[in-house]
């Protein structure tokens, strides 16, 4: 039985990983739940899966989800960045769930790995902008990572099990294209958050609807492969895929090409991480072939998603220019929900801070975090001055 740890318990992977565990009580217990700002809702899911700890942001936290906490017997309540590395490296856990949103989940990570853990790997951030520092972790201390994004899980599935890129000759990332996929590229200008943030395809967060819609986020998925997979820039190429049904391919060296496909669930490529190597059922609904009608296939616009391409500068210019892209980019992004910016001044934020700011070595998560911080801060600064 696998002895789990869910860091982001409340958001829709930590929701899907909880989902199949109740599937399979006799697989799996839950040893740790950790959440940042809904507490009533951790509360009520510690009553239902009776963890040993529960990690949150700060005391005020701490007393929020006692309050609402109505079980018999009550968990040990760690608070912090500080609880999150201690659960994380916690010998009574075997597994842990990383997907806390953000540069938040960066050190729970990393010292998870440093433990020698089994990670599940929803975060984005730990790849993109510590991704040489975290996968040196991972070898050193003999962890295992298993991706539990679509994309990068479908690549993973795609893979042979020995040697999986001795013949590999590159790797699809698909991508819907966002609300935007047709619309005049002069009209990008003026459209609005709520326009944003209606998905095709999904019902998706605020953040990474516009992620979608830029396609920054198949960048940021670019550099993620590239260390989860070892591969070099020239073997990633990303495609428009408008149906979403394939979520990645693989092409090998003979030509041969293996697609992974599916519904748009995330309880599919969660439970074939927490089951690896073996398989398990849950409750996403059977994948209908006399159903599918169409599969399109096109490459992006550089004019229409700057972003992507500025994602593949910024890999090849290194961990710094990534933590750029990264960072700049939630910012950016927030100023245009808030509607202090423009649509297409997201892609000239970003373009505008990798070429600002001065590139740095990077050799400690701790430097990782503080360079994100600088970024942030001087993003900011600059987007406030625009308004000046």
């Amino acid at each position: 039985m696998q002895s789990l740890v869910i860091f982001g318990a409340t958001g829709s992977i930590g929701t899907s990983t909880l989902d199949i565990i109740a599937c399979h009580p006799d697989k799996y217990r839950v040893y740790a739940l950790s959440a940042f700002s809904h507490m009533e809702k951790l509360a009520h899911l510690a009553q239902r899966f009776s963890p040993k700890v529960l990690i949150v942001p700060d005391e005020k936290a701490k007393k929020d989800v006692l309050s609402f906490y109505q079980g018999a017997t009550v968990p040990e309540i760690r608070i912090g960045q500080e609880g999150l590395c201690e659960t994380a490296k916690d010998p009574l856990a075997d597994t842990i769930v990383c997907a806390i949103v953000g540069a938040a989940g960066l050190k729970s990570a990393y010292a998870a790995a440093q433990a020698g853990k089994r990670i599940l790997l929803a975060n984005k951030e730990v790849l993109v902008t510590a991704g040489a520092l975290f996968m040196k972790a991972v070898k050193d201390h003999h962890a295992t990572l298993l991706p539990i994004d679509s994309e990068h899980n479908a690549i993973f599935q795609c893979l042979p099990k020995q040697d999986s890129t001795k013949y590999l000759q590159k790797v699809i990332i698909t991508a819907s294209g966002g609300p935007f996929r047709n619309i005049p590229i002069d009209s990008l200008a003026t459209v609005t958050p709520e326009q944003a943030c209606k998905h095709p395809n999904w019902n998706m967060g605020r953040k990474i609807s516009v992620d979608s819609a830029t396609m920054v986020n198949k960048g940021l998925e670019v550099i993620e492969a590239k260390w989860l997979f070892d591969l070099d820039v020239s073997q990633i190429d990303v495609v428009i895929h408008p149906q979403s049904t394939i979520h990645s391919m693989v092409q090998f060296i003979d030509g041969s090409l293996l697609a992974q496909m599916g519904h748009h669930d995330m309880r599919i490529p969660i439970s074939y991480a927490l089951a690896y190597p073996d398989r398990i059922s849950h409750q996403a609904a059977s994948f209908d072939l006399s159903q599918l009608t169409q599969l399109d296939f096109m490459p992006p616009d550089n004019q229409r998603y700057p972003c992507l391409s500025l994602a593949f500068k910024a890999l090849k210019e290194g961990i710094g220019a990534c933590t750029i892209l990264n960072a700049s980019n939630e910012i950016a992004v927030q100023e245009f929900l808030d509607y202090k910016i423009k649509f297409t001044q997201i892609a000239e934020t970003i373009a505008t801070m990798l070429q600002q700011i001065q590139l740095p070595v990077l050799t400690t998560i701790d430097e990782v975090v503080d360079f994100d911080a600088e970024v942030r801060t001087k993003t900011l600064q600059y987007l406030h001055s625009l308004r000046s």
